[in-house]
């Protein structure tokens, strides 16, 4: 009988400062295997990565966590929703967890909730793995600029973050800059939407939506974090993304000038797209750190 390498993940819940944290961790074959935090993107939520922890779970503790306003995960009533108060979950998250020592994986969204993690808890990042995450003001395309330059007392910027967030606004996210749309798989955008239509989850997108300039405000501190602890790196981008540039992958070598980049020719969720060249990278990468 053949054995097919495919990985054990366990589904759970974990309660930080009233918060109920939905998780996927996949259950390596070696109990002092690598751990890899994968922190996801807008819209979406821990599910993005389902098949790169079949792929690599069994090889590497794989933990993803869902925000608060994300997939599973419930907040009380009256949780406010910033790029600050994220971090601080996924903070008490991981020491909750016990994970003393890890790479991450900073997707979109990921980039400024794992960079406020790596200021907090730099003793326990072992690498980061760095998708369409930005952190540079030369990554973000002028429609990126225009959507974050929105202000809620700017006539009609509501109602613009709120189009975003309508289906055709999700799949759009997923098929701009993919030259091939057959390759997408229209569970990930259908899966989206069924969250981003749950009560309450559209208000939160869209104080995080007038939150995102903070994260700009922390980008000469996060370059200078690089910097300091110059952390191993693997950059994996999709050149077609619609919001972070190339330029923005680019930029993570004049910080970290040993860092491995790899451009591929795809969009904004280049995982969709490109498992198959992208997990062993992740892999060798996980091995060598």
């Amino acid at each position: 009988m053949v054995r097919l390498p495919v990985a054990r993940i366990v589904h759970r819940h974990l309660e930080v400062d009233g918060v109920r944290v939905f998780y996927r961790e996949s259950v390596p074959e070696r109990p002092d295997a690598p751990v890899l935090l994968l922190l996801h993107g807008f819209p979406s939520a821990s599910h993005q990565f389902r098949r790169l922890i079949d792929v690599l779970g069994s090889h590497y503790r794989l933990v993803a966590p869902d925000y608060p306003g994300f997939g599973h995960t419930r907040v009380p009533h009256g949780f406010v929703h910033t790029f600050d108060r994220l971090a601080d979950i996924t903070e008490g998250f991981v020491r909750r967890l016990g994970l003393t020592r890890f790479t991450m994986y900073m997707f979109d969204f990921g980039a400024p909730v794992g960079f406020r993690l790596a200021e907090r808890l730099p003793e326990r990042i072992a690498g980061l793995v760095v998708q369409n995450g930005n952190a540079y003001q030369e990554g973000l395309s002028d429609a990126a600029r225009d959507f974050i330059a929105l202000r809620p007392e700017t006539p009609g910027a509501e109602k613009t973050v709120r189009d975003l967030l309508t289906l055709p606004g999700t799949r759009g996210q997923y098929e701009t800059g993919v030259p091939g749309p057959e390759l997408l798989a229209p569970d990930g955008w259908t899966l989206d939407q069924h969250f981003l239509d749950l009560p309450g989850r559209k208000d939160a997108q869209v104080a995080l939506a007038f939150d995102y300039r903070s994260n700009l405000e922390r980008y000469d501190r996060w370059q200078s974090w690089l910097r300091t602890h110059t952390p191993p790196a693997l950059i994996t981008w999709g050149v077609g993304d619609p919001f972070f540039t190339e330029a923005g992958a680019r930029a993570y070598l004049r910080d970290l000038p040993d860092a491995e980049l790899h451009l591929f020719d795809t969009g904004h969720f280049a995982l969709e797209t490109h498992l198959p060249e992208i997990a062993p990278l992740i892999a060798g990468f996980l091995d060598r750190t």
